[in-house]
């Protein structure tokens, strides 16, 4: 399945004034996209939450597995309209019980995610939810994770992409669908 961002060009002004370009950080060469005044307008908020929901209103979600730490933020409400269980994937060290463990290469270095054993079963169907998608390693690990315990990944709900980073690339050729609310190249 290929990526699509909302189709509601209304929707995507309106959204795209909450999030403000922050030039050089965290480091000089870096236009950073920060949502905190989209958060900040309850809104803008909701109307973010339903386009990253309505895409997969008939996938019969299980559960919405969110990537910390800002992907809760998007997580928890998206779960709550699919009816669906809420799953966080957090750093290392975060996770009271047993876990599984992916990590993945950042642009120096490398990082993991983890979810616990018990999160998901096999057959499940989850949604991965992240605010924003820039390379695709965390999604990605967040993806191997999830199937590792068996469940069907049934798609990415991202509020922003930045396409020219390659993770949106990167997501399509693991299958599932990629829908995106907001995309800046």
């Amino acid at each position: 399945m290929t990526s699509g961002s909302s189709s509601d060009p209304g929707r995507i002004a309106r959204l795209k004034a909450r999030v403000r370009a922050v030039p050089d950080f965290p480091e000089p060469g870096v236009l950073f996209r920060d949502i905190t005044p989209l958060l900040g307008d309850p809104d803008a908020f909701t109307e973010a939450i339903a386009a990253m929901t309505a895409p997969f209103e008939a996938a019969r979600v299980d559960a919405v597995a969110a990537i910390e730490s800002r992907g809760f933020l998007f997580g928890g409400p998206v779960a709550g309209l699919l009816n669906a269980a809420l799953v966080p994937l957090r750093k290392p060290g975060k996770l009271p019980a047993a876990t599984l463990s992916e990590d993945y290469k950042l642009e120096y270095g490398t990082a993991s995610l983890e979810i616990h054993t018990d999160a998901v079963v096999p057959g499940q169907r989850v949604l991965i939810v992240d605010d924003v998608l820039a390379t695709g390693g965390t999604a990605e690990a967040a993806f191997r994770l999830c199937r590792r315990l068996g469940a069907e990944v049934v798609g990415f709900s991202i509020l922003v992409a930045l396409p020219p980073l390659g993770g949106l690339t990167r997501l399509e050729d693991l299958g599932p669908p990629v829908r995106t609310v907001l995309e800046y190249s």
